[in-house]
């Protein structure tokens, strides 16, 4: 069943003040039309600056796209940087309420599950401490917590499985199999490329903003380390 539909995609990137007066040519993604269908795991790759972490924003609803319609069939949630939807003045235990009622939950949601983000995300007493005093890892904790605890249908996922210390990480990998054995949708972004070709389905590559390849992770993973090939030769 087809839970996400991307089709005919496009962003614009605002330029500055400098770039407008160079006249130089603004950066862009897409056209892209995409698929995902339930119970798959996609990950998303590319070079730095290729449109990746932009794709996901523009699949979760955070970017809204200048041309093109995305359709969404089911809950989705999204998981995008360290700290990001957190307010720093508030404590783990605020953030979370906050966090998750910016992914659509309620409350009610929260509470039954506030036992288990607090033991996952392993803070302790720091979850009633403001944000401002976390670590990077500290907040990756917290977030990778609240967004993995409601099992959406949806979960998109941009580079923070690496964040924080090698046990947690391994305990967040553990965690998405979980959500992938409970047949949700996964899409993932992440420079791990060992962990994304033991859990994708496919991988779709990106290039200067636009798919150049989609397909099983070892081919595309083939391309893929050629790109790098070429720009570092």
């Amino acid at each position: 069943m087809k839970v996400l539909e991307l089709t005919n995609i496009e962003l614009t990137y605002p330029q500055s003040r400098f770039e407008v007066k160079k006249k130089m040519k603004p950066s862009k993604i897409g056209p892209i039309s995409l698929d995902f269908f339930d119970s798959e795991v996609v990950g998303i790759i590319g070079r730095n600056g290729s449109g990746k972490s932009t794709l996901l924003r523009l699949a979760g609803g955070v970017y809204p796209p200048d041309k093109g319609e995305i359709k969404i069939a089911g809950s989705i949630s999204m998981l995008a940087g360290v700290g990001v939807g957190f307010n720093k003045h508030l404590t783990g235990l605020e953030n979370t309420y906050l966090y998750a009622a910016l992914m659509g939950w309620k409350r009610e949601d929260v509470d039954s599950h506030l036992d288990d983000i607090l033991a996952f995300s392993e803070l302790g007493h720091h979850f009633h401490r403001p944000i401002r005093t976390y670590s990077s890892g500290m907040k990756a904790r917290l977030g990778i917590s609240v967004a993995t605890a409601f099992r959406p249908d949806i979960l998109l996922v941009d580079e923070v499985l690496g964040v924080g210390d090698a046990s947690f990480r391994k305990k967040s990998e553990n965690r998405v199999r979980e959500m992938i054995s409970g047949s949700g949708t996964v899409i993932i972004v992440s420079h791990s490329q060992g962990f994304m070709m033991e859990i994708c389905d496919r991988i779709i590559l990106i290039e200067n903003g636009k798919v150049l390849d989609i397909g099983k992770p070892k081919e595309i993973y083939a391309k893929y380390n050629d790109l790098l090939d070429i720009e570092s030769s």
